[in-house]
């Protein structure tokens, strides 16, 4: 069968972005064709500014360059302008007459600089800053001449003057209001920024109104209408962009500001699609580069006739970058009747953040100087998450949620042997190295090459911050995020879709939401088996091959592929008999390492795979069963000795958690589980810090959810005060019901409760009393199934050849 011909009309990032989504899902389905008006392969225009201050140079921003398209079968034609679509033969033509036929045809024609209708406008001189060949004439005016009028305080107008006095000339910008970036910043931070731009050296004219632009052949000067004159060798109009439509309006396409598509990108002829600065949807028009990103990832999908993408229009930010300036801008900024504004000033630090509310959520956000945490101002934005429970220190940022690395004003401060994840021991100079040399562009293509923010993700801001500084106008991940690169379904529209349509396998699952591979991927497979192993906790059977090798061995592995065993201790208590098979254990199986965790366990370290069917065996003969150390699970519940023995004890927290561990163990949860139970305020269990912590008090009990220790420490928060153990028992089994029903899979309770807030859990399980009677009651029927000990499953004899190595089975 012959391969459709796409061609593509433009070669800018849009739609070689589309082609690259689109050869991810269907590598061979189409031979494709490109056509480019510039001399140049696909480059990232973000980066322009930094080629024009000479930071970077052309090869520097390339991000496909010949040999990808060659590599891919592509045929680019650069410096080749499409004029003619002919929809009825289905044909393209150039200006130098070729012509090449299609079955599907993808505009991406992007925008054109605005040029005001001054007289002197066609002088040498007068440019716009829209592409590699207008840096070109800034980079020669500046070799030659002097002076330079950059038209337009917006983002792309002091990006330009910022490039252009690097190179040495005299810089005055121009602008009709009286207030710079005013789409992106409130009249305050404005102020802050023009101070700190004319520190630089860069010149204002503010409310000023262009009448002329002087000269004979090349402009020499500009007028004002007020009548003053200001000499001009060089004028970069960045007055604003329109979509380049011409060539759609031609071809009879419906156009009104831009090219007009619905959600799948498609325009009113449905074998041509639009992406990019060109469209128009649902009456927006875009500029920053994650719409156009979002929509390349949409239409890609209905190419390749995969047929279940939505584009619904983005929410975005703006960040600029001038040496030393640090800007942040996202949503409505400027407020109004029904907002409220939280404000913070330090003009000592050259430091003002200001966030916009609405019935305690984020509408808005301005950042001037400190911009650690825009993208989690952004995140709250566009997850409409309830700030009421931290609205005293969100604007402190989210240092005061525990987020890790939030010291500074900015990470590229930071020396490049800065270590930004700890979890992987990554370091800040190979993450801006791989984004610069293999031309990453989101936050999933950092952590895929240097396992960055792969883990935990207490980094994640970090990362952001540091891709954001490297590429330019970054835009943090959508609000529905897809789970993994084999769906465009998010976590939250995943667990919805197996329940309301009962789905309750793996392969029904991958059918019924369209995934784009046959066993899905090693991302999705776990959580997708844990989603569905809680929507039908009595009907679908566990699947081994959907967890990670050390659920799938029931021992965690080392860095020498041996294993470590940890048997569970009942609110770390013990007894001499179950020392003694410890030791027995240890002895005979040579286990070079026994250490005391941190939880109040023994940790056997050094295992040999096919020795641990005979260690479980040995420790179920004393009475010993799995500790679960290795899973997405209960882990431990940590105790102090209480009021049975201390003379501080208020209550008997040495039995409570015996108690809480036997009720819980064995229970599968979206990331590991900690609990403790301290006998009185000192606190010496550390149930402050755990995923479920109980403090004794003379009148009861506190009981305390949401903490971790770790890289990411993170104090509990106050769930309520209860009077009895029975109580106790009631609100754990009902919190960690809610966290497995709701939370997404590898979200610990910490982040869970800073998405829900903390008030949507006390809703749930403090104020609505029935409702915490039955999620405690689902908890309890789905352990009455749990409960099995794996050990003593994987000791019996038929099931030890899978722990044999190769040899041994032959």
């Amino acid at each position: 069968m012959a391969k459709q011909k796409l061609v593509l009309i433009g070669n800018g990032m849009a739609g070689v972005r589309t082609l690259e989504e689109l050869l991810k899902l269907a590598p061979a389905q189409y031979d494709i064709t490109v056509f480019g008006a510039e001399p140049h392969p696909n480059y990232n225009r973000m980066l322009l500014s930094p080629v024009l201050a000479g930071e970077k140079k052309l090869e520097d921003i390339i991000i496909n360059d010949d040999g990808w398209y060659a590599g891919h079968g592509i045929t680019l034609h650069k410096g080749r302008k499409i004029t003619r679509i002919d929809r009825r033969k289905r044909l393209v033509m150039t200006e130098d007459g070729m012509e090449a036929g299609y079955d599907r045809l993808l505009l991406a024609t992007g925008s054109v600089p605005f040029i005001l209708p001054l007289p002197g406008r066609d002088l040498e001189g007068v440019i716009g800053f829209r592409d590699i060949r207008d840096v070109d004439l800034m980079l020669q005016a500046s070799a030659h001449y002097r002076h330079a009028v950059v038209i337009g305080g917006g983002l792309l107008g002091l990006e330009a003057a910022n490039g252009l006095r690097k190179q040495g000339m005299e810089v005055t910008v121009v602008h009709v209001l009286d207030s710079l970036m005013e789409r992106q910043l409130d009249k305050p931070a404005a102020a802050l920024l023009k101070r700190a731009l004319e520190e630089n050296g860069l010149n204002f004219l503010m409310e000023a109104q262009t009448e002329a632009l002087l000269g004979d052949t090349r402009v020499r000067a500009i007028r004002f209408k007020d009548g003053l004159e200001i000499p001009a060798d060089l004028v970069v109009m960045a007055v604003g962009i329109r979509p380049n439509i011409e060539l759609a309006k031609s071809a009879g396409l419906h156009c009104e500001r831009g090219i007009v598509v619905n959600d799948t990108l498609q325009t009113y002829d449905p074998r041509i699609y639009a992406v990019g600065e060109c469209v128009q949807h649902r009456g927006n028009l875009f500029g920053l580069v994650a719409p156009l990103f979002e929509q390349a990832k949409v239409c890609a999908n209905h190419l390749a006739e995969y047929g279940i993408g939505r584009y619904q229009g983005s929410v975005t930010s703006t960040k600029l970058k001038v040496t030393g300036i640090d800007l942040f801008s996202a949503g409505d900024f400027q407020g109004g009747d029904g907002f409220e504004e939280l404000a913070f000033q330090d003009p000592a630090r050259g430091v003002y953040k200001k966030l916009v509310v609405r019935d305690n959520r984020v509408k808005g956000a301005v950042l001037y100087g400190d911009t650690v945490d825009g993208a989690w101002y952004f995140q709250l934005m566009r997850e409409a998450t309830d700030i009421g429970d931290f609205r005293d220190t969100v604007l402190f940022g989210r240092a005061h949620m525990a987020d890790e690395g939030r010291e500074g004003n900015s990470v590229m401060s930071m020396s490049d042997d800065a270590e930004i994840c700890g979890c992987n021991g990554v370091c800040k100079k190979p993450i801006v190295d791989a984004i610069s040399q293999k031309k990453l562009f989101t936050l999933d293509d950092v952590r895929a090459h240097t396992k960055a923010s792969a883990s935990c993700g207490s980094c994640t801001g970090l990362v952001e911050q540091i891709l954001a500084a490297t590429v330019g106008n970054f835009e943090p991940a959508p609000q529905e995020k897809p789970m993994c690169k084999c769906t465009e379904h998010s976590h939250d529209g995943v667990r919805k879709a197996i329940v309301e349509q009962r789905l309750q396998s793996l392969p029904a699952v991958f059918a019924a939401l369209g995934w784009k591979t046959p066993d899905g991927c090693h991302s999705c497979r776990p959580a997708l088996n844990y989603y569905l192993l809680c929507a039908w906790p009595e009907s679908y059977q566990d699947d081994p091959q959907s967890r990670f090798i050390n659920e799938r061995v029931h021992a965690n592995i080392q860095k020498d592929g041996t294993y470590s065993v940890v048997p569970r201790m009942w609110g770390g208590l013990t007894n001499p008999t179950e020392l003694r098979a410890i030791a027995d254990v240890a002895d005979k199986f040579k286990i070079p390492t026994v250490k005391v965790t941190g939880g109040q366990r023994i940790d056997l370290l050094g295992v040999k795979k096919e020795d641990l069917p005979a260690v479980w065996a040995d420790l179920n003969a004393a009475g010993m069963v799995s500790g679960h150390a290795y899973g997405k699970a209960l882990r431990t519940v940590k105790t102090c000795v209480g009021s049975e023995w201390c003379r501080f004890g208020t209550q008997d927290s040495t039995g409570l958690g015996v108690q809480l561990e036997k009720m819980t163990w064995g229970s599968w949860t979206p990331h590991k589980f900690k609990m403790a139970v301290s006998g009185c305020p000192r606190n010496c269990a550390e149930a402050t810090i755990k995923d479920f912590g109980v403090v004794c008090v003379d009148s009861g009990y506190e009981i305390h959810v949401g903490g971790n220790g770790g890289i990411k420490i993170r104090g509990t928060d106050l769930l309520c005060k209860v009077a009895s153990e029975a109580e106790v028992l009631e609100y754990c089994g009902a919190f960690m019901q809610l966290y497995r029903e709701e939370g997404r899979y590898l979200e610990r309770t910490a982040p869970w409760i800073e998405r829900v807030g903390l008030s949507y859990v006390k809703s749930r399980i403090v104020e609505d009393a029935e409702g915490r009677k039955a999620l405690f009651s689902r908890f309890g029927a789905s352990q009455s199934r749990a409960q099995a000990d794996p050990w003593a499953e994987l000791a019996q004899p038929a099931q030890r050849d899978q722990f044999l190595p190769l040899k041994q089975l032959g």
